[in-house]
């Protein structure tokens, strides 16, 4: 079980989050409008593409508002600093479906792989600093998740649309956690699952790098798919088991 944070003298002190909820929502805009502006699609595109760097940011945002009590700790920073990240990608992947920038490049995987490292880097300053919570937990496996299914539809293009599965599953299982719902209860801590969860990453950077053969990128989303859709059967099956 995800350890709760106890709330020190600062945070009872904070009754808000300060401009943390104007920051990730206006910092991705800001590299978002430039992005556009660099390639000029037409207005309808452009709209969609703004819209869509917009969504993931504006979804923490308004997690952020309802959390009560509502400190932002150090790890939440790291977290939604990947939230900004994904917002951009979001835009750079409208533009590349549209045929306005490559699926490929260096500047589009540092972006990403700057998301990712931050990924792994939020939780180790939760644990040292002892701001881990279940609200900082949640708002980083949705993070994780929306970060997946952005990178997953990037990678459509260059790979072919199976492998959305990737960024798809997580959703799937809420969907059929709608239907069943023994799989609404608690997961069993598990290290693999972070790994596996790593390893969609690394896979679906892999395809952005120009020189990483496209056929080696394909092996390794479909090693990483297989083993993402093992972990989710046995989570399946642990949840039934117990329920």
């Amino acid at each position: 079980m995800t350890p709760t944070r106890t709330v020190g003298p600062l945070d009872a002190r904070r009754g808000s989050t300060g401009g943390v909820e104007s920051a990730v929502v206006l910092l991705p805009l800001g590299v978002c409008i430039g992005l556009v502006a660099l390639v000029w699609p037409s207005p309808g595109v452009t709209t969609l593409a703004l819209a869509a760097g917009l969504l993931v940011p504006g979804v923490a945002t308004a997690a952020l508002l309802r959390r009560r009590p509502r400190p932002v700790t150090a790890a939440d920073a790291v977290t939604l600093g990947r939230v900004a990240l994904t917002g951009v990608v979001a835009t750079a992947t409208v533009l590349v479906l549209a045929g306005e920038l490559p699926g490929r490049g260096w500047a589009l995987a540092a972006v990403v792989g700057l998301a990712l490292a931050l990924d792994a880097a939020d939780g180790y300053v939760a644990r040292r600093t002892g701001t881990a919570s279940q609200a900082g937990a949640r708002l980083d496996m949705e993070s994780d998740a929306a970060l997946l299914l952005v990178l997953s539809v990037l990678a459509g293009p260059t790979l072919g649309w199976w492998v959305i599965a990737i960024g798809a599953m997580r959703y799937l299982f809420v969907l059929a956690s709608w239907v069943r719902p023994a799989l609404r209860g608690p997961l069993a801590p598990r290290g693999w699952r972070r790994v596996v969860a790593a390893l969609q990453g690394i896979a679906l950077v892999a395809v952005l790098v120009p020189v990483v053969p496209v056929a080696l990128a394909g092996a390794a989303c479909v090693v990483a798919v297989l083993l993402l859709a093992g972990s989710f059967v046995q989570d399946v099956v642990d949840l039934e088991t117990r329920a």
